[in-house]
C-alpha cells in the first residue's frame, strides 16, 4: 500500500513509523494497537500521510485527550509551512516570551558580505541572532553541512556591530532552530563551535516541544476546527499560536468566523491549552 507524502511524493506505508511517532508521545501498548489496527482498516493506496495524522488524532481524542494534543504539535509544526516564514515568526515568539524584542527578516553587513537573518532579538547587553530552519517532512534533518553553514555566516557578522534598540551592539549568542532533528555529528559540532541548536527533541529540557509545552505556544495549525485557508489568514494576521486567539478572540471575526463556529474554536483552543499543561 503506498501513501501520499505532503510535497506529492508516494511512498510504502510503513507501520513502524506510525507506531514510533505515538510511542514518542506517550501513548500505551492497548492505545498504539487500537490505532494501529483502525487505520489499516481505513488504508487506502494513495492515502496522504495527514490523512493518516488525523485519523490517528481522531481515535487519539477518544481515549486520551492529552495524548492526543501532544500528538498534534508535532504534526501542527509541519503545518506551519508551506515555506518558512511562519516558522521564524513563531520562533521570533519564543524570543518575545523570553522578553526580548525582535525583528525577523533582516538584511545585516559582516565583515566580508551581507546576511540575510531570520530573526534577530535584543534586550539588555545581548543581541542573538537566529537562523530558523524549517521542514515539512519528519524524517528530515539538518545535518553538518548546515551547521557549518551557519556557523560561517554567524562568524562574518560578529566581526561587525549592529544598531538595534536604540544602541550599537555586538553579536552575542547564535542560535540554530529546527521543528525537526539534528543529526548527532551536527549536535557535536554546534558543542563544540558555541552555537547553540535548538530541534524538536533536542536539547534535553529545552528542546522545541518542551519550550512549546512550558510557555504555552502552541501553533494554531493544532486547530482541527479550522479549515487550512482560516489558518492561513490568521498567520497572515500574526496570529501564530492559540494563547493568541484567548488574548484577542476578535481576530477570528476579522476572518469569518463568528457565532457558532467561533465559540467551536475557542472551545477547542481551551482544550488544547490545558490538556498540554
Amino acid at each position: 500500500m503506498t501513501i501520499t507524502k505532503s510535497d506529492g511524493m508516494k511512498q510504502l506505508f510503513e507501520e513502524k513509523k506510525l507506531i514510533n511517532s505515538l510511542e514518542r508521545v506517550g501513548a500505551n501498548h492497548d492505545v498504539i494497537e487500537e490505532v494501529i489496527r483502525e487505520v489499516e482498516n481505513e488504508m487506502r493506496d494513495g492515502m496522504t500521510t495527514a490523512d493518516i495524522y488525523h485519523r490517528a488524532f481522531a481515535l487519539l481524542h477518544k481515549r486520551s485527550r492529552h495524548i492526543a494534543v501532544k500528538y498534534s504539535i508535532r504534526r501542527a509544526m509541519l503545518e506551519l509551512g508551506p515555506d518558512g516564514f511562519p516558522f521564524e515568526k513563531f520562533v521570533a515568539r519564543i524570543f518575545q516570551i523570553w522578553g526580548f524584542e525582535t525583528l525577523t527578516d533582516q538584511a545585516l553587513m559582516g565583515k566580508c558580505v551581507e546576511h540575510e537573518i531570520d530573526v534577530v532579538a535584543w534586550k539588555a547587553n545581548q543581541l542573538i541572532m537566529i537562523e530558523a530552519k524549517y521542514h515539512n517532512e519528519f524524517g528530515m534533518k539538518s545535518d553538518i553541512k548546515v551547521v557549518l553553514y551557519v556557523k560561517a555566516r554567524f562568524d562574518d557578522l560578529s566581526l561587525n556591530t549592529f544598531q538595534f534598540g536604540g544602541k550599537m551592539r555586538g553579536l552575542t549568542d547564535r542560535y540554530l532552530i529546527t521543528n525537526t532533528k539534528f543529526t548527532d555529528k551536527a549536535i557535536t559540532y554546534g558543542k563544540c563551535s558555541g552555537l547553540n541548536l535548538i530541534g524538536w527533541n533536542y536539547p534535553a529540557g529545552n528542546s522545541l516541544h518542551e519550550i512549546i509545552g512550558q510557555n504555552g505556544l502552541h501553533p494554531i495549525s493544532c486547530i482541527t476546527s479550522l479549515s487550512r485557508d482560516q489558518k492561513k489568514n490568521l498567520i497572515g494576521n500574526n496570529v501564530l499560536v492559540c494563547v493568541d486567539i484567548i488574548g484577542n478572540p476578535d481576530c477570528l471575526d476579522e476572518i469569518g468566523v463568528r457565532g457558532n463556529e467561533k465559540e467551536k474554536v475557542l472551545s477547542e483552543v481551551q482544550m488544547i491549552i490545558e490538556e498540554a499543561k
